[in-house]
């Protein structure tokens, strides 16, 4: 079963995600890992904290989604040979095909290359490369997990449960939201938060699977949209310039109930206004995983430049540092994509593309 508007949210959502690494790569917040702001109070950083909290969630609920569908039409094992190919592969081999140019930027940028041993380099910047693909690796796991919850509940007991739920359930999911976000958070790595991650995606295979659920959520869609919008603009004006990716930010109840409405409101929305495609969203649907996977050199190496080595205008700067990222992933996916080998270890493609 396959839901154009799911499909249309996923590929938009990846390029929400394009555009938050070029502005997150000039932060001011004091989220690590950027080239360095342009002055210490940025107006413009506040995309960043409208869309942090819930662009993953949304992502990982998807998934969870798309994993029900594709349990419906094909075996265990046949799914999980699949889900190997197309994202334990890129995510591990793949690092030290591809990935490893963005890890010796991100050293680089760090200072790491003054006292690592220039041996050490190419494995430091293996492991330093994994930026964007924590979301393959961890998806991965889930997909195991999935397998097992199916093995152990036989008579899919859980997925008819939750069928069951009504809109005010919905809502009410946002507490166990909320309660993800509390436990399994990796320190230091704070993208590894297994516990909100692994909520969104249980929700997505468990209940927002469900016809009439989707149903729901299209008629409620609009308004939600508009309290959400709502939300998230006090939601910026609290937080802004605060460290929107800290422990206390993101586990507080407000930015959780902010983060699933938007959540609901984008699923109500796209289902009601979305589930249509053309030439370009049949594209998108087809290259977007290609484009997450290899997007962030694309983003770390013309930021690191533009930020060092050019005087011009801030928001020229900004606009050239998208206009790279798009057309650089966009060309180098078109290219590597017609590699046999290449494209099976970078993107995890076993055919050619056609």
């Amino acid at each position: 079963m396959r839901k154009i508007y799911l499909d249309n949210i996923r590929w938009a959502t990846v390029i929400l995600v394009m555009i938050y690494h070029v502005f997150y790569m000039f932060n001011a917040a004091g989220v690590l890992g950027g080239v360095g702001s342009f002055r210490e109070v940025q107006y413009q950083d506040g995309l960043l904290y409208f869309i942090y909290p819930w662009f993953m969630v949304l992502l990982f609920l998807i998934a969870g989604i798309s994993t029900r569908y594709a349990l419906e039409k094909v075996t265990a094992k046949e799914f999980l040979k699949k889900r190997t190919w197309k994202l334990l592969l890129p995510s591990t081999a793949g690092l030290f095909v591809y990935q490893w140019v963005a890890g010796y930027y991100n050293i680089k940028i760090g200072g790491g290359l003054t006292y690592i041993p220039n041996f050490l380099v190419y494995p430091v910047s293996v492991v330093s490369g994994i930026g964007p693909l924590w979301f393959v690796q961890v998806l991965w796991l889930y997909s195991l997990l999935i397998l097992l919850i199916r093995k152990m509940d036989r008579k899919d007991r859980l997925w008819e449960l939750g069928g069951r739920c009504n809109l005010i359930m919905l809502f009410l999911f946002a507490l166990f939201i909320w309660a993800g976000a509390q436990v399994l958070n990796m320190p230091i790595l704070t993208m590894y938060r297994f516990g909100i991650y692994l909520a969104a995606f249980l929700l997505g295979y468990i209940v927002f699977s469900h016809e009439h659920v989707q149903e729901m959520l299209a008629k409620a869609g609009p308004p939600m949209l508009i309290v959400s919008v709502a939300m998230g603009i006090v939601y910026t004006v609290f937080y802004f310039g605060k460290n929107y990716a800290d422990a206390a930010v993101l586990q507080s109840l407000f930015t959780n109930l902010y983060a699933w409405f938007m959540v609901l409101a984008i699923l109500g929305c796209g289902r009601k206004w979305f589930d249509r495609e053309n030439a370009f969203s049949r594209y998108m649907t087809r290259t977007s995983y290609g484009f997450y996977v290899i997007h962030f050199t694309f983003a770390v190496i013309p930021c690191y430049y533009l930020k060092n080595y050019v005087t011009w205008p801030i928001w020229f700067v900004y606009a050239a540092a998208l206009l790279i990222e798009f057309a650089g992933t966009l060309v180098f996916y078109e290219v590597i994509s017609r590699i046999p080998v290449i494209r099976c270890l970078v993107l995890g493609i076993r055919r050619k593309v056609k």
